[in-house]
């Protein structure tokens, strides 16, 4: 089906994508995914092509595409090339929103620079070992010493939290004239900030992430984003297009989890034919091409309503409950259609598959989003 969110700049800079990733990307799978991150010398040349913070002011060095638009077309190129070790979504569709919207004159020119340049890597940390979906029951602290901020406390899951050189964290401040929920940036060579483990994941694994501990890490107030107590407020507003977001590279995964399974059973034979020209898997697929279709109409609608400011917290909740369920449903079948040949490592639907089964966890589990969703019906 033909699509009409996009102009022909957004296909423009989808073409510049796909270049990119397919020659500066694709031939490192196997030596990010053994390394367990993606190296800083990749994401620097990303910058340089303009796919890092690119929605900065040019004149804070970056281009000034604040539409997105650009950011799904990024998002569905990595998903559809198949790249391993997506920082891309976290930078630009998590972090820079608060970086962008949130900040003053001068936390704007001393952090989007670095961020649009690659130099500086960024990360955000809200959940904690015994706070996940629930960012009520946060409990690292900000304590006011009367000229700055302490932060004690631990996070986990934090992904780029290995290679991160500033982290906004979410505490919970207090012994100041105003208290609760607060956004800090800390930087990772202050005194008392403490990486931990690099986390040993079944999926993505490419893709660094780490615990990280901090022992009263001193934080300046001017290293407060926005005002202190309405933290909370800011990570809800934020976690709309963070889960759109979501929704739109799980539509894109599944699509090329279909297309690689659509060209493994024109070209499989058993019994003297293809394994697609079989009743039952020709079912099959005519289900998940038609799931797909759904979905992409759906995702697309969702879109267009976040770009015109009208997506609601709870329309992202249910983009991300639907697609995330949708996407491994369509790579279990895949794998299944593959046979054994879909349960080895060589194949690269076997990565998708266990890439995927995190996507129903992250940025809120399935069951959270239909919370969500839930008490929006007034229930």
């Amino acid at each position: 089906m033909r699509r009409t969110i996009f102009d022909d700049v957004h296909e423009d800079f989808r073409e510049s994508v796909r270049g990119f990733l397919v020659r500066e990307a694709l031939p490192h799978t196997e030596e990010w995914e053994e390394a367990g991150l993606v190296p800083r010398s990749f994401w620097r040349r990303a910058a340089e092509q303009g796919l890092v913070g690119f929605a900065v002011p040019e004149e804070l060095g970056g281009a000034g595409l604040d539409d997105f638009r650009f950011n799904v077309v990024l998002d569905e190129e990595v998903a559809l090339t198949g790249v391993v070790g997506d920082n891309f979504n976290l930078t630009n569709d998590i972090v820079a929103p608060y970086l962008l919207d949130l900040t003053n004159d001068s936390q704007r020119r001393r952090w989007l620079p670095g961020l649009a340049s690659g130099e500086q890597v960024w990360a955000i940390a809200m959940s904690e070992p015994g706070a996940g979906s629930d960012l009520r029951g946060i409990k690292t602290s900000a304590v006011w010493r009367g000229d700055h901020y302490a932060v004690t406390g631990s996070k986990t899951f934090i992904t780029n939290g290995i290679q991160a050189d500033k982290v906004i964290v979410a505490a919970q401040a207090s012994g100041g004239e105003v208290e609760g929920m607060a956004l800090l940036v800390l930087d990772a060579d202050a005194e008392g900030y403490q990486r931990g483990r690099k986390l040993r994941k079944v999926g993505r694994r490419a893709q660094d992430t780490a615990e990280l501990f901090f022992n009263e890490v001193p934080v300046p107030p001017e290293d407060v984003i926005g005002e202190v107590g309405k933290g909370l407020h800011y990570l809800m507003r934020n976690l709309a297009q963070e889960r759109l977001s979501m929704a739109v590279i799980a539509v894109a995964a599944a699509e090329r989890a279909f297309d690689l399974t659509l060209d493994y059973v024109r070209n499989r034979y058993a019994f003297g034919s293809p394994i697609g020209s079989f009743q039952a898997n020709r079912f099959t697929l005519a289900d998940i091409r038609t799931e797909l279709d759904v979905a992409r109409a759906y995702i697309d609608r969702c879109i267009e309503a976040h770009v015109q400011g009208e997506l609601t917290p709870a329309e992202a909740a249910s983009a991300k409950l639907w697609t995330t369920e949708l996407q491994f449903s369509v790579m279990d079948r895949c794998v299944q259609l593959h046979g054994g040949y879909g349960y080895m490592e060589e194949y690269e639907i076997s990565r998708m598959w266990r890439d995927a089964r995190v996507t129903r966890i992250y940025g809120g589990t399935s069951e959270i989003m239909k919370e969500i969703v839930g008490r929006s019906l007034g229930l």
